[in-house]
């Protein structure tokens, strides 16, 4: 299953006025920057979501139910709120406080469902069928995607001479699905995985999506166990890397330090893959980070 650039320019054409057009900004080392952590809800999921639930045109009463490690419910929650319909939203218990507590003041019902983000997703499974609302996938769904990929149709607009690559950090995969969606082969797309929630890696290595183990600072935005099979099927031959825990400690405390930009751990995995030496551009490569959520709590970076 694939999410074509027509997709993501319908897409943007359903959301516009309903989503931010977030900022770029050039870092002191020539690097771009990506601020999509400042859209509404605190992350790129939104934008997804929000074009999730208007392609789906009129919802049942029981209005929608997502599972998520936080970004996603969010999502969901402002998008609920938005069009006026109900939110459930079911997270690992595991889910950081920050987050859970900012869905209750979005108006979410909240659950909290085992420890991981596939335990929450099979319980929200679970509960639609029984209920009549209608799930949203928080990345493995065409519209999500298409979604998704506007952020890479502003790139295209907002960087003077144009770009090379673009760096993402992948969970489940819905972000870098919709970026490829939108940039085509014109540009090269990076993966970047925490070492220890590593489901894309894993699956292009196996030649098929697999379940992989899940931990680290990272796991709560990036802990999707199994890679989306449209993520996979669209991925097939980018780069992929891999960054430790402590890698993304520092680039997290880096982004702080130098551009006051407070990010949450799996945002900043992207940067980690620049700051590591996880991936080196060659001289000349024009390269893009995409900062893709800010639902943190910022406490440790005072």
């Amino acid at each position: 299953m694939t999410v074509s650039y027509d997709d993501v320019r319908a897409a943007a054409a359903r959301l516009e006025g309903r989503i931010r057009r977030t900022p770029v900004f050039r870092g002191d080392d020539g690097v771009w920057f990506k601020l999509e952590h400042t859209q509404h809800a605190g992350s790129f999921k939104t934008r997804g979501m929000v074009n999730q639930i208007l392609a789906a045109g009129t919802l049942p009463d029981a209005g929608i139910v997502a599972a998520s490690g936080g970004n996603a419910g969010l999502a969901a929650a402002y998008a609920a709120r938005e069009s006026g319909v109900r939110a459930e939203v079911f997270v690992p218990a595991t889910a950081p406080a920050v987050k859970v507590a900012k869905l209750g003041k979005l108006g979410a019902h909240v659950v909290q469902v085992g420890n991981e983000y596939a335990e929450a997703y099979e319980a929200a499974v679970v509960h639609a069928a029984a209920t009549g609302a209608r799930f949203c996938h928080a990345y493995d769904d065409p519209d999500m995607v298409a979604g998704n990929g506007t952020l890479g149709l502003e790139l295209l607009d907002q960087i003077p001479g144009g770009f090379d690559t673009v760096l993402v950090a992948v969970g489940g995969g819905g972000l870098i699905a919709g970026v490829i969606a939108a940039l085509g082969s014109a540009h090269r797309v990076v993966a970047v995985e925490p070492v220890s929630a590593s489901a894309l890696h894993a699956a292009l290595a196996a030649g098929a999506p697999v379940d992989v183990p899940v931990s680290g600072v990272a796991a709560d935005s990036l802990g999707a166990r199994r890679v989306g099979r449209i993520a996979f099927d669209m991925a097939a031959g980018i780069p992929s890397v891999l960054v430790d825990d402590q890698a993304i400690i520092d680039a997290r405390r880096r982004l702080w330090d130098d551009y006051r930009q407070a990010v949450e751990h799996g945002t900043a995995a992207a940067y980690a893959a620049l700051t590591s030496g996880a991936y080196v551009p060659a001289p000349g490569e024009r390269a893009v980070v995409l900062l893709c959520g800010a639902n943190t709590n910022p406490a440790d970076l005072a």
